[in-house]
């Protein structure tokens, strides 16, 4: 007898899970119930449609209920709300909103994919009509209909994650003045407050205002304009775009008695089932577990969704396939500038009390002698001993999304600092340089697990007793000259160090700088070689500068 497979919800998780659940049996009945209008839409691309980088709305539906129909022989029900789940029946309870019907519809497998909704905390005047928050194609057109009408002259973000900074960015594209109010004191949570510090600089040269630390209090309209009330003052503006974060939708699940997990998510097991053998959960609403540290985690995500909405279909239809986890690869654009993530920060390791070494490096996006070359700043995270890869950060404009697969690749299979070292990458000189980025990243880590150098990552120098050590700025006199960092530095320039010896007392402990590192740790070898103890301070001046909060 046919399978009959229903799916809960459509877009990234549901879509993919019906068009896989009919290539892998012709003969199962598949319906898909969904109370929004398009089952498949590019959610990802909203923010750019609304900016004018995308032009045509079109373009952001990916596929219909006709094409579901024609090509998969799969029923699509647009309007259709499943407002109950009875389990023992194994029937739902669904409500066409359009008509207002409500009826029954049974199902032999069930897949869950609800996806998860945006954050509205309870604050007095967040239901103003000029605060949007932006989750599918209704939110996009209210929100691109209030800016091309009304033309707004500033808009305030409230988050300052990936949605709030493509808003943000594509609001300044329209001619809208941004600012952005974020309770944290960073931007782009997935990475860590050095890393974010590039997004700050390079935010405020566009003229985003950042209102960062800051909780937003309330909202009211005063004199026609909507006024944002923080914990730094009042913002008056022309609309209001909601970026706090999403929460997954799991409340059906819940009623029904499925197991949801510790951070709120519908658990489930590797094969995406949940606590009921019939019923499997996909996206946004699903707890994860971390492929990194193997703990839960939520991670909304379009490529993961994708992976367990076809995951879910081949054994929801007998088929025996298992999703290993969730690393959190990402990335985003932020004007000129590209930010990308994969496996853990180091603010989850601490969280968790991984042992982890961390490394900066900073290099060309391809050779530096052709045309073109951008500086891309990496943050490595690895286990010390063998020197497992858990996790990565870059920040550049070039060549950043080349360098976070390869990262990324490297911890889904396990890899350690010493394999980075001997990938063997594409180069050319329009491209990379015959030591890649990676590569470099490498080296450096392995350095470190070798003793080749002995560090301190920029973040731990506010906490060190500076006046133990003899810092050493191993930079040419010029650039010192331009930016000096430590008042009681010594200005030693690298190709200077050897000849400068006899002048340096072995009783002292020296702390080691450069431009980005390299320099420093040339210096770094020639002293310890010749009995002096030294430390070398791992990305030198690039990454002190956006790393120490209060120097």
């Amino acid at each position: 007898m046919a399978t009959k497979l229903v799916i809960i919800g459509g877009v990234a998780g549901g879509a993919s899970a019906a068009a896989r659940a009919r290539r892998v049996d012709e003969t199962a009945e598949i319906i898909v119930l969904d109370r929004g209008e398009h089952i498949s839409f590019a959610n990802c691309g909203l923010p750019y449609y609304i900016g004018n980088v995308i032009k045509e709305r079109d373009d952001l539906l990916v596929a219909t209920p006709e094409l579901f129909k024609n090509r998969f022989n799969v029923e699509i029900r647009n309007f259709n709300e499943v407002t109950a789940l009875d389990r023992g029946k194994k029937e739902l309870t669904v409500k066409n909103i359009i008509t207002g019907e409500e009826y029954k519809e049974t199902y032999d497998k069930l897949i869950i994919s609800p996806g998860a909704e945006p954050v509205r905390p309870p604050l007095e005047g967040i239901d103003l009509d000029t605060i949007y928050a932006l989750r599918n194609i209704p939110d996009m057109d209210a929100i691109k209909k209030h800016v091309e009408e009304l033309k707004p002259e500033k808009a305030v973000v409230v988050g300052g994650g990936f949605i709030g900074i493509e808003m943000a960015e594509n609001l300044e594209f329209r001619g809208v003045d941004v600012a952005i109010v974020e309770m944290l004191d960073q931007v782009m949570a997935p990475v860590d407050y050095e890393m974010a510090e590039y997004v700050h600089i390079h935010l405020k040269e566009k003229g985003i205002e950042l209102r960062l630390g800051e909780a937003v209090k309330s909202f009211r309209k005063e004199d026609g304009r909507t006024v944002v009330t923080t914990s730094g003052g009042d913002i008056a503006c022309d609309m209001v775009i909601l970026s706090i974060g999403v929460r997954p939708e799991s409340i059906i699940a819940k009623e029904a008695g499925l197991e949801i997990g510790e951070r709120g998510g519908i658990k489930t097991d590797e094969y995406m089932r949940t606590s009921d053998p019939d019923i499997f959960a996909v996206g946004d609403a699903v707890e994860v577990v971390d492929y990194v540290s193997g703990g839960p985690a939520m991670i909304p995500l379009a490529g993961p969704a994708n992976k367990q909405g076809r995951i879910a279909a081949d054994n929801a239809l007998g088929r025996s396939e298992k999703y290993n986890g969730t690393q959190g690869t990402s990335i985003v654009q932020v004007f000129d500038l590209v930010v990308a993530a994969t496996g853990n920060s180091e603010k989850v390791l601490k969280r968790n009390n991984a042992d982890y070494l961390v490394s900066y490096t900073h290099s060309g996006s391809n050779a530096g002698y052709y045309p073109g070359s951008e500086m891309m700043h990496i943050k490595l995270l690895f286990a010390p001993g063998a020197g497992k890869v858990l996790g990565a950060q870059i920040v550049g404009q070039k060549g950043v999304d080349k360098r976070i697969d390869v990262l990324a690749t490297a911890i889904r299979a396990g890899m350690t600092v010493y394999d980075l070292t001997e990938l063997e990458l594409a180069y050319a000189p329009p491209f990379s340089s015959a030591k890649d980025p990676v590569n470099i990243a490498g080296y450096v880590a392995t350095n470190v697990l070798k003793g080749d150098m002995k560090i301190v990552s920029p973040a731990e120098l506010d906490n060190m007793q500076l006046e133990d050590y003899v810092i050493i700025d191993v930079r040419d006199k010029e650039e010192v000259a331009d930016s000096r960092l430590f008042c009681n530095a010594v200005n030693i320039p690298v190709n200077d160090i050897r000849s400068k010896l006899g002048e340096l007392d072995k009783s002292k402990t020296y702390l080691t700088y450069c431009g980005i590192g390299l320099r420093s740790y040339i210096a770094y070898r020639i002293l310890v070689q010749n009995g002096f103890d030294a430390v070398n301070i791992s990305g030198g001046f690039q990454t002190i500068n956006t790393a120490c909060k209060n120097r």
